[in-house]
């Protein structure tokens, strides 16, 4: 165990851990940051941004880099750590990782989500041979081919412009007429020359050629008809799932598993709160994240404080 106690421990490095950071940070808190990868959470797989208040456009590295940066500079420890759960022992909260012990007096979750896979056949054996969850990470494998991405939402056509500039078609796959993202996307992706369209279809098989995605069967929902579709790379973005198992057994879950808050953003637990895509709510973006990792941080705080002056 490490035998340090520090006032506050976020888990999770995204948009809402590292807010909670700067501002415990700056009201003199001893902080610790611990990820299982990588500073800036799912901004890391995105492309563009475009409505993060500030900057008309910037790259999800980009300023996950800056957010970091600007953590460091309050001084915040941030270690990596593959969180297992949480331990209440009253005024003190341990936090177990796969190698070691951490103790709080308070704690913040900002585990954010992981995305959610298709469960068809095909999937679980092609991942990484062209089934793939981040066209930042895995797209420039795919230049000059034909690739499909699957899902209606803003991801999933940001997602498709991106791999557009170099791919030499791509094909999104939503299981409905209509899409779920802004009209400014739908534009976007309606204009350009290299993207098609199969609507009112789902995947249901993910098929191999020579040890590798060489098409896709996908359904029409209203007939029932099946058809393959060659591509050697198949982008998936068909939604989010909360990160929250290891807390189970300690932390208030709602039916699909993120965490129940009120509106200090407090767990049912004292002393543990959440905060960011993890949270049990209607919006998740970069900025609903960060404005939750102020509020959770302000109310950690008081907590803090309080509990050192009895």
């Amino acid at each position: 165990m490490n035998n340090n106690i520090y006032d506050l421990i976020i888990i999770g490095a995204g948009p809402a851990g590292m807010t909670s950071a700067i501002y415990a940070a700056r009201a003199g808190l001893n902080v610790l940051m611990l990820d299982r990868g990588a500073p800036g959470g799912q901004m890391l797989n995105t492309y563009e941004i475009e409505n993060y208040t500030g900057f008309e456009k910037i790259t999800g590295q980009e300023l996950s880099m800056k957010m970091f940066n600007h953590t460091q500079s309050l001084g915040v420890k941030y270690s990596y750590g593959d969180v297992q759960g949480i331990k209440d022992e009253g005024k003190i909260k341990l936090v177990q990782t796969e190698d070691n012990t951490y103790q709080a007096l308070a704690v913040i979750i900002a585990t954010g989500t992981i995305n959610r896979r298709l469960e068809v056949p095909g999937e679980d054996e092609l991942a990484g041979r062209g089934v793939s969850w981040c066209a930042v990470c895995d797209g420039a494998f795919f230049r000059d081919r034909d690739v499909v991405v699957i899902g209606g939402g803003n991801s999933a056509l940001e997602e498709a412009l991106y791999l557009a500039n170099f791919c030499r078609k791509v094909t999104i796959i939503h299981r409905r007429k209509e899409f779920r993202a802004d009209l400014i996307a739908q534009e976007r992706v309606n204009k350009h020359p290299k993207i098609d369209f199969e609507l009112d279809a789902v995947v249901v098989r993910f098929n191999k050629v020579n040890n590798k995605l060489g098409s896709v069967t996908v359904k029409n929902v209203l007939t029932g008809e099946e058809k393959d579709l060659l591509c050697e790379g198949a982008f998936i973005y068909v939604g989010q799932d909360p990160v929250t198992s290891m807390f189970k057994d300690l932390i208030a879950l709602d039916e699909r598993g993120f965490i129940i808050v009120n509106e200090k953003l407090e767990t049912n637990v004292q002393g543990i709160y959440a905060a960011g895509d993890v949270c049990s709510k209607e919006l998740r973006q970069i900025l609903t994240a960060t404005s939750d990792g102020a509020i959770a941080a302000q109310n950690a705080i008081k907590y803090i404080d309080n509990l050192k002056s009895n």
